[in-house]
């Protein structure tokens, strides 16, 4: 394989932008993360200027601001890790506060009065993860609640006497519940024993309750009430046709609800009135995906905007003038800006009747060749954002593909549980379909069809290649599983007990696992593939790329593998990140 770059391609890797901000209180001003210096930092914006405020050895995932806005508490993990730890900063300095660096810690919100901190942390067991509450000044630990799976604690109340937590019951469906942390006793809000896809907790400042989105008793996420007094019960508030309701952000006088709309992986950005119960949505926004909404005073708000053609910055929103302003510019670049495209919606019949979704990229001209792109997850979806590889390969005369098969998240609870356990391998068969309809529909040829995708994506890309062996002319495979029972036995096991829901059991379903797994067909593999994986990963280890790889070499099959020895699941670190896809950009001209 050639080493040359084109420097377009360096131009499109090098383009970065600004993600997840939070307004800091009672000032004007917010931080946000930024890879820009190469990689992800806590970097500020106040008064139309931005800076960087942290300069760590490894990526910064995660920012939450006290109440008074005086001081912050960053997360920040080790070469790709997830394991999470937590720094305090304060005026631009940086102090160790939670630290055990062979452990997960999620965070659980800043006390009202700032005097403590709540987390969980999975020290007592790997797949346990109990709450705890620090004191920030003497740094002093203690465990509050104990429970023999997944928790996350959300925030405190209003009175700082509970805590409202996060707890998994499938691997689509969450419960909140208050802990009293004086006598332990834990409330369920919502009906016992009913699961729903359940987030986006936002407590009222009266203290009487508060506001969450649920898809109880419907197939998409509608904002929901509750009360304190009356936990089991909720009120509907608002609900958007058949799409999710995804994120709300509660007013800092509580008196309007901004929320998100995913409408088929673009967003819609409204604003709910709680007193007359009446909402309308806000037009004058670029066309994207919205994240991480963040009330600046009572009539404006900060959001993040990404789109294909934003790789991502941040935007006010007055609702005054119900008009937008970019405030940051981290994801300009003139240079090759101009270039970018936006996709065409599109959909495809499959086998059996089902419509499936997905973005076209790409001029379509006759007889091209195409990449087609599997998001993970597998209960992700494909979102109009920016993807350097896909824009440089539409750019040099590739259709990119990216579909929302069956089993992808955004269209529905019913949707989403089409390929659960032993229906799996229907997702495969869609992207078999797909390749047929892309030849038919849009002119592409069919002997240069390839296929890319990472984690789940990357299941899906060695389960095509192998059941669907004549279809492909090249793979490339990203932190992706090869055998559904090796990676259940040997991911973390906070985690496989979730996924068992959506892959099946170790103990019910090895029998399908032995039938369906890449890594025992892989003699029927005819294309070339391309591998990567991160020696850090925690949650596809890296083993299960060792292993296909090993065995194809046996066969002296075409395959190359990449470990990345500073990477976890993600690839952040620059160097990486432009490697890696300067690889599989010249593996796709090579066969495709």
């Amino acid at each position: 394989m050639t080493t040359s770059t084109d420097q377009t391609l360096l131009t499109y890797l090098n383009v970065t932008g600004a993600t997840q901000p939070s307004v800091i209180p009672n000032q004007q001003a917010f931080t946000f993360l930024s890879k820009k210096t190469g990689i992800p930092q806590v970097w500020q914006w106040r008064g139309g200027q931005i800076e960087q405020v942290t300069n760590l050895p490894d990526r910064v995932l995660s920012v939450y601001h006290a109440p008074s806005g005086s001081r912050t508490v960053i997360g920040m993990d080790r070469k790709g890790n997830e394991k999470e730890q937590f720094y305090l900063l304060e005026e631009k300095r940086t102090e160790e506060l939670v630290i055990s660096e062979e452990h997960f810690h999620h965070f659980g919100g800043w006390s009202p009065d700032e005097t403590k901190i709540a987390f969980s942390s999975n020290r007592r067991h790997p797949g346990y993860f109990d709450v705890y509450v620090l004191d920030v000044a003497s740094k002093v630990e203690q465990v509050v609640f104990q429970v023999d799976g997944n928790c996350t604690p959300i925030c405190w109340t209003e009175d700082g006497h509970s805590l409202v937590l996060n707890m998994p019951d499938t691997n689509i469906d969450q419960s909140f519940y208050v802990l009293d942390l004086k006598t332990a006793e834990l409330s369920k809000i919502g009906a016992e024993n009913a699961l729903a896809r359940t987030q986006s907790l936002q407590l009222s400042k009266d203290g009487q309750g508060g506001f969450y989105v649920s898809d109880k008793e419907r197939d998409a996420l509608a904002i929901h009430q509750f009360k304190f007094q009356s936990l089991a019960e909720s009120e509907e508030l608002l609900a958007i046709g058949n799409w999710d309701i995804e994120e709300i952000k509660l007013s800092p006088d509580g008196s309007q609800l901004a929320f998100t709309v995913n409408e088929g992986g673009i967003s819609k950005l409204g604003v709910y009135d709680v007193d007359n119960k009446t909402h309308h949505l806000i037009e004058e926004i670029p066309n994207g995906v919205f994240d991480s909404l963040s009330w600046i005073s009572e009539k404006e708000l900060v959001l993040g905007v990404k789109s294909p053609i934003f790789p991502g910055d941040i935007w006010k929103v007055s609702l005054v003038t119900n008009k937008s302003e970019r405030l940051t510019f981290v994801g300009e670049e003139k240079e090759v800006e101009h270039l970018w495209v936006q996709p065409e919606l599109c959909t495809f019949s499959s086998f059996d009747g089902l419509e499936v979704p997905y973005f076209l990229y790409g001029k379509q001209e006759h007889s091209q060749p195409v990449v087609i792109y599997v998001h993970g997850g597998p209960e992700h979806q494909i979102r109009s954002e920016f993807n350097p590889v896909i824009q440089y390969l539409a750019a040099n005369g590739f259709a990119v593909v990216a579909p929302n098969v069956r089993g992808s998240m955004g269209y529905g609870r019913s949707y989403v549980k089409l390929d659960d356990v032993r229906k799996r391998m229907d997702s495969v068969a869609d992207l078999k379909e797909l390749a047929n309809d892309l030849v038919v529909n849009h002119g592409v040829d069919r002997s240069r069809i390839g296929i890319m995708g990472r984690s789940y994506g990357g299941f899906m890309v060695l389960a095509a290649l192998t059941h669907y062996p004549d279809v492909w002319a090249a793979g490339v495979d990203i932190v992706g599983i090869s055998h559904f029972k090796s990676f259940l036995e040997n991911t973390g096991s906070w985690r496989r007990a979730l996924r068992e829901f959506e892959y099946g059991s170790l103990k019910d379903d090895t029998d399908f696992f032995e039938e369906i797994a890449p890594l025992n067909h892989t003699a029927k593999i005819n294309a070339p593939l391309l591998v990567f994986h991160g020696r850090n990963d925690t949650r596809v280890p890296v083993s299960e790329a060792e292993q296909l790889t090993a065995d194809l070499q046996k066969q002296s099959k075409p395959v190359e593998l990449v470990i990345f020895e500073d990477e976890g699941h993600q690839t952040e670190k620059i160097e990486n990140h432009i490697k890696m896809n300067t690889m599989i950009v010249e593996f796709m001209q090579k066969h495709l």
